[in-house]
């Protein structure tokens, strides 16, 4: 992005990278390529350097070697990448030598010099025809080995352990058998059976050795007539017995095997066919390319075994004759081909199209091959002694060109070969009016790089799905037939949250939240869990508030039973039972049944208590003497009331002041009531104070929340309809603030009390985990059956949503849709959308 690369040149840069970096999408082991590391360093190190310099690193070509020599590739399964090199029979190079040797070379694309790491040489006594790597005998570990197998000038097949070459020993050669007849210039590989090796040579010789009996070879038939050279031979890529063999005059012949004979010859009509490359289809069993060497007729056929009259398509885009060809086993649609008019292409078989040319210098080359490991990578050996390694995927070729000129000088130094006396100036080179040379990549994506499988999904918990399925073909098909399946399915990963869902949108339908509550009760299992289900359930029983204190271990029974005990009274559960009525039903009108009982007590204890006042017919002395009890006499006696109870409160005589007060009406009984409370320091102080006062603000304020239990008790007890929310969210606020986790979970009892459901949703998010399913099913639950309980029991209107409440209906929403149950997703979406 930086501003000072343009957005053309950002752009090839940033294709250029991919293509450097060679990564298969398609999944399975990875191909080699420069390393993402590596790359990313020097991008990262040259700062703001120019797209040119950027862009050499990307080249297209990675690797050469100067060897006028044959070429091998190691098999796929061999991990590094070797190429190893035998010198060329009927070839000389520069220096005329006559020497030959067998050198192992590794391609490793991290360096990014072009120079290959040679790792190791052997010198032989033979120059080469034909060099192949088989993967005979390779080991699971990935070690060097398999073998390499060399036809001769003298008719022989030489066999070479790789390993021991890399490893300097001596004693290279396995085994050695020169029974054909002139050059071998035919070899190849059985891909199923792998110790299966087929020869050509002169005469119409073909051979099948066996690497574990190499001593006595066997042939597929007898000769094809008239004896020819064999230049090419290809077993099948599908049919493990299947041989073809073919010769310079155009002839091509399929060998069975089984048979032990030709089983189809094919040729063209022309007779200008001058076969220089064979190579069999990967995928399909009957197809097989022939490559023509002949100027007059420079084409690829491609034959059909089942229609052998004619060729199935015709290749015609080298303008001369053809000298090799390299069919890809990782992508059918690639067929490599190199001719006399200096041109390496990439052909698409089927259709005809050239899909890629290399840019090469004007020098032929005479073999071309694929890496068996790395897809992208190819190598092409020239008759200017070079071997070299492209990439299939592009890049840019600067830099090549100075390489050369820079190598040519050094080879002169500043000698002046002409006897002129004078020393060279330095070598100028044209400037080129186009900065950068870039080879674009193939046409169209490789096999390798293409997704077989892919997935995506979408809204409702659907999921996309495709899978290139290839069919076998059937009888008189051309080739595989390649389908394209595109699946959508639904995708349900929490089948318990979805059917606790369904459930509680079943009981919000029949109205069932009684039932509802119980099956949570006994399925709880917490003591808390259960708790607030049995504080739900309360909510739509009678007697709300009677069911809450009998939660909170608070039973009329149990507590008139321990009154009575206190008092060894026999009916005491009856006294206790009068007390707490009365309280009941102090904000209402009381039953007639309620007040007959009062009377009938009250006249009872009336009754007692007349026995204990003094007799009406006694005298009595009133003292007006100068102490207290004279004073107060005088104040009684005058109507002060007011200073009759201070004189009292002083003498610490309450019950006298409290009496007073309450003859001197309720002003003075509430001011001498405070005064009671400021002096009275007994432990129920407070709570008494409380009732009489009627300030249970100040107990749910001020109480300890080790006494929360107590506190909510009260407030269930005494306080009016109107201010009853406010002390429990007052107390549950407390609890959430000021308490330890243990008692900021019990919050949750009091905002149920409260009926306040935005306060509960986020008491319920502190203490549990929200990013759970089956967690936010739980807050769910709880938030639909209190909403419920304070619609019929407050008459609020519950549409009002809270910030908190609505973005967890929505997460809940977002889930139940991502389930694919999109009805259900919609009924519990708040019906706000701010």
């Amino acid at each position: 992005s930086d501003s000072r690369l343009g957005g053309v040149a950002a752009a090839t840069l940033e294709r250029n990278v991919e293509v450097a970096l060679g990564r298969r999408r398609g999944g399975g082991e990875c191909w080699e390529s420069p390393t993402s590391a590596a790359l990313t360093q020097e991008l990262v190190a040259g700062g703001p350097r120019q797209v040119s310099s950027i862009c050499s690193i990307v080249r297209m070509k990675l690797k050469e070697i100067d060897r006028t020599a044959m070429q091998a590739w190691s098999p796929a399964q061999n991990h590094p990448i070797y190429l190893a090199t035998g010198t060329s029979a009927q070839q000389l190079d520069a220096t005329f030598s006559t020497s030959a040797s067998l050198e192992i070379f590794e391609l490793d694309l991290s360096d990014p010099s072009l120079d290959m790491k040679s790792c190791a040489t052997f010198s032989s006594s033979h120059r080469y025809h034909k060099l192949i790597w088989g993967p005979h005998k390779m080991d699971s570990k990935g070690d060097v080995s398999g073998v390499l197998i060399a036809g001769g000038e003298n008719g022989n097949i030489i066999l070479y352990d790789p390993s021991k070459i890399i490893a300097g020993d001596k004693e290279v050669v396995i085994a050695q058998n020169d029974k054909h007849t002139g050059p071998v210039r035919a070899l190849d590989v059985n891909i199923f059976q792998t110790n299966l090796v087929a020869s050509g040579a002169n005469e119409s010789e073909i051979y099948i050795w066996d690497l574990n009996n190499f001593a006595t070879p066997m042939t597929p038939g007898a000769k094809t007539q008239p004896p020819e050279d064999i230049s090419c031979i290809a077993w099948n890529r599908q049919v493990q017995h299947i041989l073809a063999s073919a010769n310079p005059s155009g002839r091509a012949t399929v060998w069975d095997l089984r048979k032990n004979e030709p089983i189809i010859k094919v040729s063209d009509h022309s007779n200008r066919m001058h076969c220089s490359g064979l190579a069999w289809h990967p995928d399909v069993a009957t197809q097989m390319v022939l490559a023509s060497e002949d100027d007059r007729l420079p084409v690829i056929q491609m034959w059909d075994l089942r229609f052998a009259s004619s060729p199935l398509r015709v290749l015609e885009n080298h303008a001369r004759g053809i000298l090799a060809i390299a069919w890809s086993m990782a992508d059918p649609e690639l067929l490599l081909s190199c001719g006399k008019d200096a041109k390496i292409l990439c052909s698409n078989p089927n259709t005809g199209e050239v899909l890629y040319e290399l840019p090469t210098n004007t020098q032929w080359c005479f073999d071309i091959q694929w890496c068996p490991r790395n897809p992208a990578v190819l190598s092409a050996a020239s008759f200017d002694g070079r071997i070299s390694v492209y990439s299939i995927m592009g890049g840019s070729i600067d830099g090549l060109r100075q390489k050369q000129v820079d190598k040519l000088s050094s080879s002169f130094g500043n000698l002046d070969p002409f006897g002129t006396g004078q020393p060279l100036p330095p070598l100028q080179i044209p400037q080129q009016t186009a900065q950068h040379r870039i080879v674009l990549p193939l046409k169209k994506p490789p096999k390798w790089v293409r997704r077989p499988v892919g997935a995506s999904f979408s809204f409702g918990g659907k999921l996309v799905t495709f899978v290139n399925v290839r069919t076998q073909p059937q009888q008189g098909a051309e080739q595989q037939l390649q389908q394209h399946h595109v699946c959508i399915s639904q995708v349900v990963t929490e089948e318990e949250f979805l059917s606790r869902s369904d459930q509680l949108q079943q009981v919000v339908q029949s109205q069932g939240f009684v039932s509802y509550c119980q099956k949570k009760i006994d399925a709880s299992q917490t003591e808390f869990e259960k708790n607030v289900w049995s504080f739900l359930k309360v909510n739509f029983e009678d007697d709300s508030r009677g069911k809450y204190l009998e939660l909170l271990g608070y039973r009329k029974e149990d507590l008139g039973k321990k009154i009575a005990s206190a008092l060894n009274k026999v009916d005491g559960p009856d006294v206790a039972l009068k007390d707490s009525d009365q309280v009941a039903q102090s904000d209402g009108e009381e039953s007639p049944a309620a007040e007959e009982q009062l009377l009938g007590e009250r006249i009872k204890e009336e009754k007692q208590e007349s026995e204990f006042l003094p007799s009406a017919g006694g005298t009595f002395n009133i003292s007006i003497s100068g102490d207290i009890d004279g004073l107060i006499t005088q104040a009684l006696l005058t109507g002060n009331f007011e200073s009759a109870v201070d004189l009292c409160l002083h003498d610490n005589r309450m019950a006298d002041a409290i009496i007073l007060a309450i003859a001197g009406g309720q002003e003075l009984l509430a001011r001498t009531q405070k005064k009671y409370f400021a002096k009275s320091q007994s432990k129920i102080t407070r709570l008494i104070t409380a009732v009489v006062m009627k300030n249970w603000k100040e107990i749910v304020e001020s109480c300890d929340l080790k006494n929360w239990r107590e506190a909510l008790a009260a407030v269930l007890t005494y306080a009016k309809p109107d201010e009853f929310s406010a002390l429990c969210d007052l107390l549950g606020t407390r609890l959430e603030s000021e308490g330890d986790s243990l008692l900021q979970t019990q919050a949750c009892l009091c905002y149920i009390c409260a009926g306040n459901v935005e306060k509960l949703v986020a008491c319920w998010t502190k203490a549990q985990d929200g990013s759970n399913p089956l967690s936010l099913q739980d807050l769910i639950e709880k938030v639909v059956i209190l909403r419920k309980a304070v619609q019929l029991t407050q008459a609020m209107d519950t549409n009002t949503v809270g910030v908190l409440l609505a973005e967890k209906m929505s997460q809940y929403a977002s889930l139940l849709a991502a389930q694919g149950s999109i009805a259900a997703a919609l009924a519990f979406l708040p019906d706000s959308t701010n």
